[in-house]
């Protein structure tokens, strides 16, 4: 699940529920194992383990998942919706070669891998954007200082 999508939630009858958290239960208890059709059992690598953990702690807290392949095409609405954008922004940002894309058509088209791969880059530039900025109103001595207008109000 992306951190920043609007999460859904899926309605779950109560046996299917239970089921859930039983899964979920036991794959955070126990080391998961697959049994095959042989009747053999397999341990599941540790990070497929972590991955269906997640998974389920989603579907428990009541939320949709969607997985989708690095490969897989979106349109340019889907896009912006991953990203939280409007898709005139999002049209821009292709453009500007922010983003590789390719066209069906009239119609502009963008991997999932390059466009988490953008959102990662994004979320960083931000994130060290912010923390500049807290690191100078520290330096400066006014990253605790009240603002004025907000003694006025009192």
């Amino acid at each position: 699940m992306l951190a920043d999508e609007k999460k859904t939630e899926v309605p779950i009858s109560e046996p299917d529920r239970q089921e859930i958290l039983h899964l979920y239960a036991s794959i955070r208890a126990a080391e998961a194992k697959v049994i095959g059709l042989d009747g053999k059992t397999q341990r599941l690598p540790e990070d497929l383990s972590a991955f269906l953990s997640q998974v389920l702690g989603e579907l428990k807290a009541g939320n949709s998942v969607t997985i989708l392949e690095d490969n897989t095409e979106l349109t340019t609405m889907e896009a912006a919706r991953m990203l939280s954008v409007s898709r005139q922004f999002l049209v821009q940002i292709l453009e500007q070669g922010q983003i590789p894309f390719h066209r069906t058509g009239t119609h502009r088209r963008v991997y999932t891998r390059d466009l988490l791969a953008y959102r990662v880059t994004r979320d960083a530039e931000r994130r060290k954007a912010w923390d500049d900025l807290v690191l100078a109103e520290w330096e400066d001595g006014t990253y605790d200082a009240v603002p004025m207008n907000a003694l006025q109000r009192e």
